[in-house]
């Protein structure tokens, strides 16, 4: 393997199919993981596991936001449920955070040399956050373009017109571990099926076995 990769792993779905995506392309790939304040620690055990099983190098990175902003970081704010997903942005949405989560990765990148920074974004079935729609990686690619030495390395989302069920579907023939992953906003033992992610990650099963 030549080329070289930064993927950003939330333990989740998408990252995880992403991960395996870069791989099957050929990558050496080398996972970030983000310990955000969020909520729970459930998603980064599933991204670790995940990392593990892939048996590629992690990282996992500790910031803090003190600022709060979001129902994903601010434990006296309810995280919402049964709400029309995609109609208004939820307030688990976390003010920057992918700005601020791939700008680390492209610090990473052009540290090891690495030819691209692969981040499982989508913008179909998602909850309307701002930072997963593709007019935001386009701005990105310019900021890697104007701001860095080395000026070439991509940025790359291949799920980001991809419907739920296409990714799961994606990720199995790839050979991804999805029951290692996690999706649910309040963490717990069991998911608790009814925020935005919950609903999202079942109706993409459900469509799958249709």
């Amino acid at each position: 393997m030549s080329k070289k990769c930064v993927v950003l792993l939330s333990g989740g779905i998408d990252s995880t199919t992403t991960l395996y995506y870069a791989r099957n392309k050929g990558y050496k790939c080398h996972a970030l993981i983000f310990d955000y304040g969020q909520r729970h620690r459930r998603e980064i055990r599933s991204a670790v596991a995940v990392a593990n099983r892939a048996r590629v190098p992690y990282q996992i990175l500790k910031i803090k936001l003190p600022w709060k902003g979001s129902s994903l970081i601010d434990i006296k704010t309810k995280i919402p449920s049964h709400k029309q997903i995609g109609k208004s942005i939820p307030s688990t949405y976390v003010p920057g955070r992918n700005t601020i989560f791939l700008s680390f990765a492209l610090s990473c990148a052009e540290a090891i040399g690495a030819n691209a920074i692969f981040i499982g974004a989508n913008a179909v079935d998602f909850s309307g956050y701002p930072d997963c729609r593709p007019g935001y990686y386009s701005a990105f690619r310019k900021v890697v373009k104007n701001g860095t030495r080395a000026g070439d390395i991509k940025v790359l989302t291949p799920l980001i017109n991809l419907r739920k069920s296409q990714i799961i579907a994606l990720g199995l023939k790839l050979g991804a571990p999805l029951h290692l992953t996690w999706s649910c906003y309040r963490g717990g033992k069991q998911p608790c099926g009814i925020c935005d992610s919950c609903r999202i990650r079942k109706k993409g099963f459900s469509e799958l076995v249709k």
